[in-house]
């Protein structure tokens, strides 16, 4: 299934939409810091980092930057369109719904002035209603392709479909036993500031508590192995959202433990720091490895089935190419049904081989056909009798001509 036209120009125009509105609150962030080396060092958690001015934004909504410029390009041209927006769109609601109750909360008072507050709120429910509609203009702005003129959604490959399970298994198992770590070791009073913000602990005016972030890339990334694993075509889309989620965390923690030379004494460090930070180098390379393997094209979908792009390999509907057709288009190799080919027909239709059916041919004709001595016309068969003279039958030509 691919997007209608009025759905793709639907999609663009909503994605670039909050690009702009991410992209306004990282300038205004850049501003209010001073320095974009501040802002960077306040998104990669450095201790004591300090910008001249409250940052409104994390790490997060660098990525989501990237994640609707991507979304705008897919939706004007890609053939996972619609994936990409019903995945971008829940992603967007995921990470924005928490602002509806934290920006107003109490906890926010003398952080953030009246005016920026009631900007955020206002950006945060454009966000969710945006994020609603890519969902419903991805889901019903679907149609068939036209022809085979037109490209169809692509599926992962095999490969990059056991790659996508191992790495983002992985890194969501490793996600949720932290998870468990905090609900262990948090006091029962802090812990639901933890998952949806509080006086204790402090997020960006934008952002979603790390708590709620955290479990919410744990699910995509598990949702992503799953499904990648069957080769889902929304597994694509979605993979590569979790993978910059992963691999921007896992940079920021690296240079978070770079910073405070958590790496030179890594020896020296205690366990569970030593987990922190092989979690941050996991989580680097998850993420840059799902990028790799998901970008690929891999595989068209055709009328619910898999055919390799391009018809090299073993295609499996009508398209024509080289391999094993399975149904009555033409090929080469080892045609199952009617459609004419080389090698072993198995049907009716004119070939060279071993007919199996009364069509003209060479070789042994199976019943009542020209040249077989029960209907008495003239034929190339050789007759049980032996008849003097007859041609041996021609070598058929090999398999796969």
């Amino acid at each position: 299934m691919i997007l209608t036209r009025g759905a793709r120009i639907t999609g663009a125009v909503l994605s670039a939409v909050l690009a702009a509105m991410v992209l306004g609150w990282i300038v205004r962030d850049v501003r209010a810091a001073g320095e974009p080396q501040d802002l960077l060092r306040y998104w990669a958690g450095y201790t004591g980092s300090r910008p001249e001015g409250q940052p409104a934004t994390l790490q997060a909504d660098a990525v989501l930057l990237v994640v609707y410029v991507c979304a705008f390009l897919a939706a004007l041209r890609s053939s996972v369109a619609a994936s990409t927006l019903v995945v971008t769109g829940i992603v967007t609601f995921a990470l924005r719904l928490p602002g509806v109750w934290t920006i107003g909360g109490s906890w926010m008072d003398g952080r953030y002035g009246d005016e920026l507050r009631t900007r955020a709120l206002v950006g945060t429910f454009v966000a969710l209603g945006a994020g609603l509609a890519l969902i419903v203009t991805g889901a019903a702005g679907r149609r068939q392709p036209a022809g085979s003129h037109e490209p169809r959604p692509t599926r992962p490959g095999q490969g990059a479909g056991v790659v996508a399970f191992l790495v983002f298994g992985a890194s969501g198992v490793v996600m949720i036993a932290w998870e468990i770590r905090q609900f262990v070791t948090l006091p029962s009073e802090l812990y639901p500031d933890w998952f949806i913000g509080g006086r204790v602990i402090l997020t960006g005016l934008t952002a979603a508590p790390p708590g709620w972030s955290s479990m919410a890339l744990a699910v995509s990334c598990l949702v992503v192995a799953w499904t990648a694993l069957f080769r889902a075509v929304h597994a694509r889309p979605l993979g590569m959202t979790a993978a910059g989620f992963l691999l921007v965390a896992g940079v920021c923690g690296i240079a978070r433990a770079h910073h405070h030379r958590m790496v030179d004494h890594f020896g020296d460090l205690g366990a569970e720091q030593q987990l922190t930070v092989l979690t941050s180098v996991l989580f680097a390379l998850a993420g840059a490895t799902g990028l790799l393997a998901l970008a690929r094209r891999g595989f068209e979908d055709a009328d619910g089935r898999d055919q390799e792009y391009g018809g090299y390999g073993y295609p499996q509907t009508d398209a024509q190419g080289y391999g094993y057709p399975q149904s009555g288009g033409p090929g080469y190799g080892y045609p199952q049904s009617g459609g004419p080919g080389y090698g072993y027909p198995q049907s009716g239709g004119p070939g060279y081989g071993y007919p199996q059916s009364g069509g003209p041919g060479y070789g042994y004709p199976q019943s009542g056909g020209p040249g077989h001595p029960q209907s008495g016309g003239p034929g190339n068969g050789h007759p049980p009798g032996g008849g003097a003279g007859s041609p041996p039958p021609p070598a058929s030509p090999p398999p796969g001509w």
